[in-house]
Order: C-alpha cells, then structure tokens, then sequence
C-alpha cells in the first residue's frame, strides 16, 4: 500500500527535516506501507493562521496530494506552537481544515514551543554533532525552553552559529527519537500521527 503525505510548514530547515523525520520514523514501524513524502509547502506562521489564508494552503496541499499516484493521501500541518497552547490551536486548525477540503485527510501537529524542543528532549544523543558540546544532557523541560535554537547555539563554540538550513537536517537525521518521545509531548503527538497515518494504510492493504 502506497501513502502520499503532503506536508506543510513554517521554516526553511523544516523543509528537509520533516521527510527525514518521518522517513525514520517509518523504518521504525517496519508496516507494509510505502511512504512518499513530497516537497513541503513552506508557510509563514502569522500569515498562514489568518482567515483565508489557511484554507487556501490546505487547498493547494490538497490539489498536490490529489496529483499523486497512491492510494491513501494526507496533508501533515507541523508549525511551531509559539506561545499558543497546542491543546487548544491544533484542534482548531483541524476543523478548519476539514471545513476546507473534508475529502483529504489532515493532521496537525504544534512543536511546543519550536522543532528544536526535540532536539532538546535528546541532547545526550547528538553531542559532537554539527559541534555541540560533547557534556550537553537531555533538558528535563525542553518544551518549557523559549528559544531552543538559542540554547543549542549557547552549547557550540564561541564562533558558531546554530543554522536551521544546515544543522536541522543533520539532527533530524540522528537525534534519539525514544528519548524525544520521552521528553517531549509535542513529539509524541507528531509520532502518533504519521504512526496513524501507516496503520491506517496497513488495515487497507
């Protein structure tokens, strides 16, 4: 069985991370299910909640989910929660994607506060990484941390910046996903998500 995920969001290093992301976590569940995810719509946060402007990503996602080839289709909405309570944002932007395009499934997750936060909830697992102290731990509240990517910058030498283009990919690639499910709610969520996804195209195969 074969499932297109279209996702949609918010940063440039987002772009690369989430396929990778959901690539591992894909060989993970070793199911039945081929997985493609194609190249991510990229959205700036303020102006995609707006009225109109949502419906209209959801809209474009869907035509490029509708263009592919598999049997099960899916948008994938991952943005940064920002100071919004996911608990209350995420089931909102839901409705309103249903509302939009009720023939194409739609997920929505909100990294609390920011993608980063999962590298946070892992830190032990990517030390000498993209030259991250070799003494970082696993912050016990990483979803509490306003500014992740600065305090993965305050953990690289004097002269290095933390680039989301560059050093997000990489990470992605290795960073603990048992510890990130661990200490982080937000990530949990995201891999019941795509887990949801490829049960349900396992169930149909």
């Amino acid at each position: 069985m074969n499932v297109t995920i279209v996702p949609i969001v918010e940063g440039h290093g987002e772009e690369k991370a989430v396929r990778i992301v959901i690539d591992r976590i894909t060989a993970e569940l070793n199911l039945s299910v081929r997985v493609e995810v194609v190249h991510p719509f990229r959205v700036k946060r303020h102006s995609f909640l707006r009225a109109g402007e949502f419906e209209r990503k959801i809209e474009e996602a869907a035509i490029r989910a509708i263009s592919a080839s598999a049997e099960h289709r899916r948008i994938l909405v991952l943005i940064d929660s920002d100071g919004d309570c996911p608990l209350k944002l995420a089931p909102q932007l839901l409705e309103r994607a249903r509302l939009a395009r009720p023939d194409i499934p739609v997920s929505v997750v909100l990294a609390h506060c920011e993608f980063e936060a999962w590298y946070l909830a892992s830190a032990s697992s990517l030390r000498g990484y993209c030259e991250l102290s070799a003494m970082m731990e696993d912050h016990p509240g990483a979803e509490g941390v306003q500014g992740a990517k600065e305090w993965l910058r305050e953990h690289m030498p004097p002269n290095r910046r933390y680039s989301e283009t560059v050093d997000q990919p990489v990470l992605a690639a290795i960073f603990d996903m048992k510890r990130a499910r661990k200490g982080s709610r937000s990530f949990r969520k995201f891999w019941k998500e795509i887990e949801r996804i490829l049960q349900d195209a396992a169930g149909e195969s």
